[in-house]
Order: structure tokens, then C-alpha cells, then sequence
């Protein structure tokens, strides 16, 4: 007997049972984003790898490490995305949306990262992301933000996220920080670690980023980002904290806040929790001035965040926020009877004419009143509409209520509408 192929290491089915929340999920995200007034756009999932060594750069863990790199027949070396931002550039660029335009756009999908899996964390995994395009003022680093805001107060888990804002400053407001945190990180090299050692030859910025309890203690003496920024850059955030303390929105402003991609400036956030223990950033972002420009385009202002679906995901069962979601069914229709099997499909589609948000599964495939009862519950449906030879000779239908101690009911074959829509209100 051939053995069974299972599914590749961290790249996981979701099963039936799973993707009503998935559903709900994107569903909330859809409608938030669109009272903002944003447009979705669709990226392939495979792109050019230089596009990602260009963008991410090439001394990151994603590049060095994560990426999904092949050749294809013709030569080509081509990547599944880790990310949406870079594709979302390289689409913006090659058709013409974004040089002296503005553009708002959102994309939803899985991306992919060969990294070690682990709860909430895959290797092919889903990411929604918000991208803008052409506004360089704190007002759009301040909606976004408050986009995600509202994202929290949809799930009901606003209370269980905090807001971290920082600013990178410019290029050069970077490069002479740099230059003295280069100077501190190797009058200090015996207290890096390996990881920390390679970066500060190649990313010393990313040092402050470090989980290692060490450096981050030997850090608090580190030269201060704030320290060198332009009156720019600083009237930049200071704006952005205007606007947020307008907006009512609570934050933490975390110095060593960097975030792990190469192409940002100035403002940068995260979002987090202690919900999923060591894996706490809900969703990230922040401006990225210059990618446009690095790949390809003309020099054109971007902010933009992304979160991973899995772990949102992982939050809202962590606290008991999935278990009122509807399932696939609502309704599932029990037939016994000659007439009543030629007239049930008949009854089925005149009911979801009438009520074409309610989810109408027609038994098939024969069987007594036992076992459709017993489909009718896995189903998840609310209630069960029996339709026998009785009810069809009378136009009537009965109603059993499977949720519940409501008592059975006939009613005629025109009420049923009117009934399954004050039940689901309940």
C-alpha cells in the first residue's frame, strides 16, 4: 500500500472547521479598510529574487536565510514572496500608479519564510498589508495607524494590544548615528554575540533589536537615535504624536524600536501583545521613503504596515473570541417522501431567493429521519426544516430548532422566511 503524502513542514491545510473564522477575519479587514477608501490590489505569488535582495537587503535573515529561492527552466532564479511590500512597489512601478499620484492599496495572501515553525508562525503563512503612496506629511502615518486601531476595536481586542511608535529619522540623520553606535558596539564587542557581531559590520542599527538580555542591558548606554535627528525628522514625529493624541490613541514610544527590513525611515510601529508569550507583534509597518526609488521608480513618499493572519487568528481563540461565528450552515433541510424529494430542491432555492445571507444545505443521499437528524446537527445548523409528503400536500414545512429548548413548530411553507429571520436575529 503507497504511503499517505502528507503536507510539506509548516505549510498547513485549513480545514472546514476552521475556515469560518478565517472567513470572519477577512471579512471584518475588508470592511474596515474600505471605509478608509483604500483599493485592492493582487500581486503573484512568485517574483524575480533580486527583487527581494533589492528591497529587504541582502544582509537580512529573510534574504540570508528564509527565502524560497529556485531556478526555474529558463535560468531565471525566482522567490516565493516572504513579503507583499517590495511586490507591491515593483507592481506600482511597472504600471505607472505611482510617480506624482497617490495611491492607497491593500493586498491579502500567503506569503512564504523557511523558517523553523512554531505556534502562529509558518512557513507559508497569510499576511494582510496596507501600502500608500505619494503623501509625505505625519497625516498618513496617522491614519494608517489609526486604521489598525479601528482593526482592534472590530475584533474586541483592543485592550489586549499596546502601540509602540519610534522615528528613524533620514539617511542622515541614520548614517551619523551610525556612525557613533558603531563606535560604542566596538568599544563593547566582548559583550555582543555572534548574531549582534555580524550585524554591526553589516546593519548596526538592528543591534538595538536584539532579544538577548545581555546586549539589551549593555545597550542602555548606547548613543540615542533621538539624539540625532534633523528638526525635520523631529517636527515629523512630534506631529505624529499630535495627531495620535488627537485621535485618542494610547502609545509607548520605544527607542529601540528599528523593525528587521532595510528600507525604513522615519516613522515606524508595531503593535503587540502578551497574549501569544514570546511571539508578540500583532501587526508592523511604518514609511519607506525610498524604495520606490530603489526600485526602479521615481522618488515617491510610502507608508504602510502588514500583520499575519495566523496570529491574529491565534489571538481571538487564545481569548474566546471564535465561538459565536457562524458556521457554513444555517438552515438544513431533513426530506422523507416521494413529492417531497422532487419538490425539496424547489423549497430550498425559493428560500435562499428569499433570504440570500442564509446558509440553506438540502440533505442528500437518502436515509431516515435518524440519521438526517444527525447530519443536520454536525452540519452546525441552527434549526432543521423537515419537509415530508404531509407538508408538502398542506404547503407547510416544520420547523425543529436544534440550539436551544425552543419547541418544534408547522408553519406554512410562505412564513418560513419570516421565521428563520427573527431566529437568527435572537
Amino acid at each position: 500500500m503507497s504511503k499517505n503524502i502528507q503536507a510539506i513542514r509548516g505549510m498547513n491545510d485549513c480545514l472546514p472547521s476552521q475556515t469560518p473564522v478565517w472567513q470572519k477575519v477577512e471579512s471584518v479587514l475588508r470592511n474596515v479598510v474600505a471605509s478608509y477608501g483604500y483599493s485592492e490590489i493582487r500581486m503573484p505569488v512568485v517574483e524575480a529574487t533580486e527583487l527581494f535582495k533589492r528591497s529587504i537587503g541582502e544582509v537580512t535573515d529573510i534574504v540570508e536565510k528564509e527565502m524560497y529561492t529556485f531556478d526555474d527552466r529558463n535560468g531565471d532564479s525566482l522567490t516565493l514572496r516572504p513579503e507583499g511590500t517590495a511586490s507591491c512597489v515593483r507592481a506600482g512601478n511597472q504600471h505607472g500608479l505611482l510617480y506624482n499620484q497617490t495611491q492607497r492599496l491593500w493586498y491579502m495572501g500567503p506569503m512564504f519564510r523557511h523558517e523553523r515553525p512554531q505556534k502562529g508562525r509558518y512557513r507559508q503563512f497569510h499576511q494582510f498589508g496596507v501600502e500608500t503612496f505619494g503623501l509625505n506629511g505625519p497625516d498618513i502615518d496617522a491614519e494608517v495607524i489609526a486604521m489598525t486601531a479601528r482593526f482592534w476595536q472590530a475584533f474586541g481586542i483592543a485592550d489586549k494590544v499596546t502601540l509602540e511608535i519610534n522615528s528613524l529619522g533620514n539617511s542622515e540623520d541614520r548614517a551619523a548615528h551610525r556612525e557613533a553606535l558603531v563606535s560604542f558596539l566596538q568599544a563593547n564587542q566582548d559583550k555582543l554575540d555572534e548574531d549582534c557581531l555580524r550585524r554591526m559590520e553589516t546593519n548596526p542599527l538592528r543591534v538595538l533589536d536584539s532579544k538577548n538580555p545581555d546586549v539589551q542591558a549593555m545597550l542602555v548606554d548606547a548613543p540615542r537615535l533621538p539624539d540625532y535627528l534633523s528638526e525635520e525628522s523631529a517636527e515629523h514625529f512630534a506631529q505624529l504624536r499630535a495627531r495620535l493624541d488627537a485621535l485618542g490613541i494610547q502609545y509607548r514610544v520605544n527607542e529601540r524600536l528599528v523593525r528587521g527590513l532595510d528600507y525604513y525611515n522615519k516613522t515606524v510601529f508595531e503593535w503587540v501583545t502578551d497574549c501569544l508569550g514570546a511571539q508578540g507583534t500583532v501587526c508592523a509597518g511604518g514609511r519607506y521613503d525610498g524604495l520606490v526609488a530603489e526600485l526602479g521608480g521615481k522618488a515617491t513618499p510610502a507608508v504602510g504596515f502588514a500583520m499575519g493572519l495566523e496570529r491574529l487568528v491565534l489571538i481571538l481563540e487564545t481569548l474566546g473570541l471564535t465561538e459565536d461565528i457562524r458556521g457554513a450552515v444555517d438552515a438544513y433541510i431533513v426530506v422523507a417522501g416521494q413529492q417531497a424529494e422532487l419538490q425539496a430542491p424547489v423549497f430550498a432555492d425559493a428560500l435562499r431567493d428569499a433570504m440570500p445571507d442564509c446558509r440553506i444545505q438540502l440533505h442528500c443521499g437518502g436515509g431516515n429521519f435518524k440519521k438526517q437528524f444527525k447530519k443536520a446537527d454536525q452540519s452546525g445548523a441552527q434549526v432543521a426544516l423537515i419537509l415530508g409528503d404531509d407538508e408538502v400536500a398542506n404547503k407547510q414545512v416544520t420547523v425543529k430548532y436544534l440550539r436551544g429548548q425552543k419547541q418544534q413548530t408547522t408553519i406554512s411553507i410562505d412564513s418560513v422566511a419570516a421565521e428563520l429571520a427573527n431566529e437568527f436575529q435572537r
